[in-house]
């Protein structure tokens, strides 16, 4: 059985991350496993994997920023806002210059509400959004605020035949947790009148992690590897050594003076190099949320 740690793979196309998850358990021989936010079927590129004691840090990882390569398509919607969704009817969007992409791109960056796909895993009336949308449901869904850091428009190339042009862009983006790239394409060409969607998505870092640290599955499977626990907490959290009496108190779950090192998430490690928690600090304390070496383990 693999140790606890983190697994960074290259999810390869037409595998949901649950297929990840699921082949991840055999080779690392645990069902222990778990990942820090899901990419659709199409999407491929770095999806984290928590084994064993590494899954309680997924919830903290899956906050973190992420960082996307992908292709959006103008004059074109789709039902799911990428291209697997039905196609919707074509514009013409010979109209659309360089200069009015690059400033859609722009007004589309930094603190923006954004409304979700309508299919999707969000809840409405405790039903999964895209369950009711393949039952021909139109549901109602509210925008929610994410953070767009970078929307850096590439290369863009024109096709034209008969039914008039199509645009093809190039984008880096780099945005909050909760922000769905497939949105930003439908909301582009809502913005230049003419309907958009997502040809292509790559993963390319969530957080520290990236794609120079991602393995394929195939190369898991010739050798098993995984990121230790104690560098994966390092990699991505503020590190605070304690003494040995404070590393007792975190390991009963307790309280201690707190650092220096801001709110946290903080990774605290006992004085041998073990990591012991992640925690968060207050003006009075800091409070273990997650303890990975309890007291008598």
């Amino acid at each position: 059985m693999a140790d606890s740690g983190v697994v960074i793979v290259d999810k390869p196309a037409d595998w949901t991350s649950h297929d990840v998850v699921a082949r991840v358990r055999r080779l690392a021989k645990t069902r222990k496993v778990g990942h820090a936010g899901t990419l659709d079927p199409m999407a491929t590129g770095v999806l984290v994997l928590g084994i064993e004691k590494g899954t309680k840090l997924l919830g903290h990882l899956a906050l973190t920023e992420k960082v996307y390569e992908a292709t959006l398509r103008l004059g074109l919607a789709t039902t799911t806002d990428d291209a697997e969704g039905e196609l919707g009817p074509r514009v013409d969007a010979a109209q659309v210059d360089d200069e009015r992409i690059r400033a859609g791109a722009a007004a589309l960056t930094g603190a923006i509400e954004q409304v979700p796909p309508q299919v999707s895993a969000i809840k409405v009336n405790g039903k999964r959004a895209y369950k009711s949308a393949r039952a021909g449901e139109a549901v109602e869904l509210k925008a929610r605020p994410v953070t767009v850091s970078e929307f850096a428009i590439g290369d863009i190339r024109r096709v034209a035949d008969a039914e008039g042009t199509l645009i093809d862009i190039d984008a880096r983006i780099t945005c909050s947790s909760g922000t769905y790239i497939r949105a930003l394409a439908r909301d582009l060409g809502d913005a230049l009148g003419v309907g958009g969607h997502l040809t292509a998505l790559r993963r390319t870092r969530v957080g520290p992690y990236d794609l120079s640290q991602a393995r394929t599955l195939d190369q898991l499977a010739e050798e098993f590897t995984a990121l230790p626990l104690a560098q994966a907490v390092a990699a991505a959290f503020p590190v605070r050594v304690l003494n040995d009496a404070e590393t007792r108190k975190i390991a009963h779950g307790n309280r201690i003076a707190p650092g220096e090192l801001g709110s946290g998430p903080i990774g605290l490690f006992a004085p041998d190099g073990t990591v012991v928690a992640l925690a968060e600090d207050t003006a009075r304390y800091s409070k273990p949320i997650v303890v990975f070496e309890p007291a008598g383990s």
